[in-house]
């Protein structure tokens, strides 16, 4: 079973968070006590800390934590939680093309914005992948340049090129 994005907005459910110690840094955690909404890298142009009504739980995360250590050690390829991220009808489209990308592949801009039907929207897939609430569990990493350079990264391209290298050397 492949992580599934949950759409209902639920704007008044309270927030709790956690905080995950991995390979590449800290990772703050957060969601509701029903879905993950946010994972946030220690570094890059993105990072952000808990907000002040944010309340500190690790019981609601155990499973994601679980899958993420799992990942980083080369165990997990998939993952199976339940996803609710914040975004527009189009971010939530290149979100759910996103979790399409298989594991230790790439793909380029314009392929997600054919994947979806709007293959002039090329900028505006990377402007949703840029404002990815989810990484790694929605896998904004996979998406290169077309060149097939790396490209813009919220946790920062030397966090985006571990990841992908932990991808590649894992994939079997």
């Amino acid at each position: 079973m492949e992580a599934k994005l949950i759409v209902r907005s639920t704007p008044n459910d309270p927030m709790f968070y956690s905080l995950l110690e991995t390979r590449i840094g800290e990772l703050l955690i957060a969601g509701d006590k029903d879905a993950v909404r946010l994972i946030n890298f220690p570094t890059g142009c993105r990072h952000r800390q808990p907000d002040p009504d944010w309340i500190y739980n690790k019981r609601y995360f155990a499973a994601v934590e679980n899958q993420l250590l799992e990942y980083f050690a080369g165990e997990r390829r998939q993952f199976d939680i339940p996803l609710r991220p914040t975004g527009t009808i189009f971010q939530q489209q290149v979100w759910q093309a996103l979790l399409t990308i298989p594991y230790g592949q790439t793909t380029c801009y314009s392929a997600i914005a054919e994947s979806i039907g709007k293959p002039n929207a090329v900028r505006a897939v990377g402007a949703a992948n840029g404002r990815n609430p989810l990484p790694i569990l929605i896998p904004c990493h996979r998406v290169i340049g077309k060149n097939g350079h790396l490209t813009g990264f919220g946790g920062g391209l030397g966090i985006k090129s571990a990841l992908l290298k932990l991808e590649i050397e894992n994939r079997g």
